[in-house]
């Protein structure tokens, strides 16, 4: 009985820690190859913009973006981290009609906008 109730406490730890991070299971797409393509690209500013469909990856982005931004990504990887930095900067620089629709939709009052403004200053980007 003591092992039957140390097992389901152990599983009960590992729902809750697990839940304290957005799943790494689509960390290793090439982020390079979506931004090569406008095709692939504009399909995933779709998905947020509920435009199109979205890749199973894409929803699992959509369904985490606004957390993310409340919390300032406290529950991404490293690899989700530096992968959003690398978007922001390019949709900023090349994008900045999608990037603007994005900004309407997931920050409207300009909140995060400002929340962030000298931490993506800092990395030289500039809003």
């Amino acid at each position: 009985m003591k092992t039957l109730v140390l097992v389901l406490f152990v599983a009960v730890l590992s729902v809750v820690f697990a839940a304290d991070k957005y799943t790494t299971k689509y960390d290793n797409i090439d982020l390079n190859q979506i931004l090569k393509s406008d095709r692939l690209l504009k399909n995933y500013v779709n998905c947020l913009l509920d435009r199109g469909k979205c890749s199973p990856d894409g929803q699992e982005l959509k369904n985490n973006l606004a957390d993310a931004l409340q919390t300032s990504c406290s529950k991404c990887s490293q690899r989700q981290k530096d992968g959003s930095r690398t978007i922001i900067r390019y949709l900023i620089k090349n994008k900045r009609d999608w990037w603007n629709e994005l900004e309407a939709k997931y920050d409207p009052t300009g909140i995060y906008k400002n929340k962030y403004a000298d931490e993506l200053k800092a990395e030289g980007i500039v809003l």
